[in-house]
């Protein structure tokens, strides 16, 4: 639902408008003995829950099987709330009953000398029954039995008390018995109760009367059944009025909706009629009550309407949506796509297309902003011709909504176009924070590693693969891209380990997200595969996931699945806080490799296996596959022709020098090209698309400030105190300088490790005996 949905507990739901005892099941009781005892007995014939509620307020302990006597005796009876309950329920309450006995026997003519035995014998067995009940069988038996039996008996002893009347007097005895077990508890307890109590009247009075107080005992133990549905027409013309009577209101707060029947009548499982429309009708006239309104009926019988309404609200919601700031904002409210319904796939496309238009908006240049809204567009149009050919009612009322996000997409894409001719702006294509996905063109080389990749996923010993290379070095937007690289019958199934599969909470969450990730990755690659539930690995989660396997296994057909897995530090860090458990999770990888074929790993990561001493004992034989910086001729595409009809040219001293600052390092040149462009864009436009060696130079100051999260986890996360004390040392030697290995150990002693730490993490490069930096813009970050 889009509102957050919440169970409802003792806590009464209520606004400045609102009555506290309007829509909620912990309602106050009426302070007057009198009308609180008549609410007492309302709430136990029609809403348990508010009488549960009740008796936790008199009492933490108190329940409906809770005997009363026994309570008092335990040392409670100086609760006065205890004792108001006592006197209500086992006293007030059969008087008032049978007090309303004998004003219907007046009025039919029965004499008053009959009415008043009557009942004075109802009173008196409604007391006794009830203090008895509520001892042998707990208070709620008490109170209903109180009632029923002694009003029951009121009317079955006309003369001589003991003596049955006739046998309508018979079946009102046992009717009334049937009653309050029923009520009390239910119709398992009813039952058991309603039969034990025929045998034991069969036994005393004979099998006749047995018989026929046994079969009125069935049909009062099953009132809760039965007595729905003889008064759903009743209810359905009062709930008609109150609409009716609120329509003419206009709904005025308080609206006469807290008296419609979804509201008391807890046993009413039929479908309310005009409900929906009600609620809705409330909601758009007193949006406050409303949405209380609608809360409560989210986990009521009456559940159909609320969610009903909620999807109107959705609808509308969405149409609303006059722009593309509003699209992007709207899938933050739909919580209801992630609930299961009839409308919840709809739900979920515009919850998509909504983040992707999030996504398409957070694009620093308007290039980009482009690209992934022409890909929102061909989403749009291929869900409205999918909407045009349903004819399910769901989708009827949403085919308008999505024709409408088509048309706004298509014209925010023609004004980015008119806003960048208008200012002869040059679009940067480059990505410099979140790595390069599939539908971006700028991803560039890389057929090296592709090559090798498919040339052991050859391998008939399948071994496991490691894509190792240093922070920002490709590793993603690799594997983001592979399927270019690969042939067709490998499917790559890409699953980054930073997001959802380490992030939960036990193996069935784990195995869960990690198979949610792999059927969204296949997807992208045209397969759709099986779907697998968080409910069916709860009980046994590695045996249900290895049968879905089977099943993913059957969708390949022919093909091979690469599962890559990127950031495999990060599961390990979980493995390590005892999240998971290490033989369980890496022993389901080790046993994928060597007993599924069509399935080959790929982990991704910037440390070595060796590094992970627990991974190393798991998954033998690991190829590595090192990625590194671009090759120059790849390097020089990404910096002249990144994208098609890229409008900016370079000097070649231009080029050189970019290529020289960042040796070809593909996060660096793009953070180096992009703050080219931004000054570019800052310029005369009778200069500004032709970069120079002077606009090279200026950009580096803020490729070194807008960089600065990269340079940081460097200095931060991978060297510590004593190599950052040999970089700086390096650094302030000048660009290109070589230290000698002899000067840094006189100066730094037993480093020794640290610098073949600073080696590994290709941070600097052995040069005859000495060291330098590999890349310039780094070493000008530790000046």
């Amino acid at each position: 639902m889009t509102q957050s949905i919440k169970l409802r507990s003792a806590k009464t739901l209520t606004s400045p408008q609102l009555s506290p005892n309007a829509y909620t099941d912990a309602p106050q009781q009426h302070p007057n003995l009198i009308f609180g005892s008549l609410q007492l007995l309302f709430w136990l014939f029609f809403c348990p829950a508010a009488w549960r509620n009740h008796l936790k307020r008199i009492d933490a302990i108190l329940d409906t099987d809770s005997s009363l006597i026994i309570l008092l005796r335990q040392g409670r009876w100086q609760n006065l709330a205890l004792w108001r309950l006592f006197i209500q329920g086992y006293f007030i309450l059969p008087i008032l009953a049978n007090l309303f006995l004998g004003l219907v026997l007046w009025a039919l003519g029965e004499p008053i000398a009959n009415i008043a035995f009557r009942v004075v014998v109802g009173v008196a067995v409604g007391v006794a029954v009830g203090v008895a009940g509520g001892v042998a069988f707990g208070v709620a038996f008490g109170v209903a039995g109180s009632v029923a039996v002694g009003v029951a008996f009121g009317v079955a002893f006309g003369v001589a008390f003991g003596v049955a009347g006739d046998v309508a007097g018979d079946v009102a005895v046992g009717m009334a018995f049937g009653v309050a077990f029923g009520v009390a508890g239910g119709v398992a307890i009813g039952v058991a109760g309603g039969v034990a109590v025929g045998v034991a009247f069969g036994v005393a009075f004979g099998v006749a009367f047995g018989v026929a107080l046994g079969v009125a005992l069935g049909i009062g133990v099953t009132i809760n059944s039965w007595r729905p549905i003889l008064s759903f027409p009743f209810l359905t013309v009062w709930n008609y009025l109150l609409y009716r009577l609120d329509k003419r209101r206009n709904g005025k707060s308080p609206c006469l909706l807290r008296f419609h029947s979804a509201f008391w009548d807890e046993w009413q499982r039929l479908h309310l009629r005009g409900l929906d429309e009600y609620l809705l009708f409330v909601i758009e006239n007193n949006p406050v009550e409303g949405k209380v309104a609608l809360e409560y009926l989210s986990i009521s019988p009456q559940r159909w309407a609320a969610q009903a309404v909620q999807i109107e609200l959705d609808a509308r919601s969405l149409q609303s949506c006059t722009d593309v700031e509003a699209i992007r904002e709207a899938h933050r409210s739909l919580v209801s796509s992630e609930l299961e319904s009839e409308v919840s796939p709809l739900l979920r496309i515009f919850s998509r297309i909504s983040e992707d238009v999030d996504a398409a908006l957070n694009q620093a240049s308007a290039y980009n902003q482009r690209l992934l809204f022409r890909d929102v567009a061909d989403k749009l149009n291929l869900q409205l011709q999918n909407f045009a050919r349903s004819s399910d009612k769901y989708t009827i009322r949403f085919y308008p909504i999505i024709k409408s996000w088509r048309e706004i997409v298509a014209n925010y894409i023609e004004q980015l176009a008119k806003i960048t001719e208008l200012r002869q702006e040059i679009n940067s294509p480059y990505i410099t924070g979140n790595p390069i996905t599939l539908e971006q063109e700028i991803f560039t080389g890389r057929d090296d590693i592709g090559l090798r990749i498919e040339q052991l996923l050859l391998d008939r010993r399948r071994p496991p693969l490691l894509l190792y290379g240093q922070r920002r070095m490709g590793k993603t937007s690799l594997l983001n891209n592979i399927g270019k690289l690969l042939p067709s019958n490998i499917i790559p199934m890409f699953v980054d380990l930073q997001g959802a599969p380490s992030s939960a909470s036990d193996h069935a969450g784990f195995l869960y997200n990690l198979a949610k990730e792999m059927e969204k990755s296949a997807k992208k690659q045209g397969l759709t595969l099986p779907s697998l539930t968080r409910e069916v690995l709860k009980s046994d989660p590695f045996t249900y996931f290895d049968e879905w396997l089977d099943k993913v296994e059957q969708a390949l057909e022919q093909n091979t699945a690469l599962l890559a897995l990127d950031e495999f530090e990060v599961l390990d860090n979980a493995i390590a806080k005892g999240r998971f458990d290490e033989q369980d999770v890496l022993g389901m990888l080790r046993h994928l490799i060597q007993h599924r074929p069509r399935f080959k790993v790929l982990l991704a990561g910037s440390h070595t296996i060796e590094e992970y001493q627990r991974w190393a004992s798991y998954l033998i034989n690991v190829q590595v596959v090192h990625i590194s910086y671009l090759k120059e001729a790849e390097a020089r595409q990404l910096i002249e022709r990144p994208v098609k009809d890229f409008t900016l040219r370079y000097e070649p001293n231009a080029v050189e020098r970019v290529l020289q600052l960042t040796r070809c390092h593909p996060f660096l040149v793009q953070l180096l090209c992009a703050e080219i462009i931004v000054l570019k864009n800052e310029q005369d436009p009778s200069i500004r698309r032709l970069a120079t060696l002077v606009d090279v130079e200026a950009a580096i100051p803020e490729a070194l400030k807008s960089g600065g999260f990269f340079f940081a986890d460097i200095q931060n996360n991978q060297v510590d105190a004593t190599g950052q004390a040999i970089l700086r040392f390096i650094a302030v030697q000048g660009e290109g300088a070589i230290v000698s290995r002899q000067a840094l150990l006189q100066q730094f002693p037993d480093a020794d490790i640290t610098f073949n730490l600073l080696l590994q993490r290709e941070l600097i490069e052995e040069v005859d005996d000495g060291y330098r930096f590999q890349v310039e813009l780094i070493r000008r970050w530790f000046i």
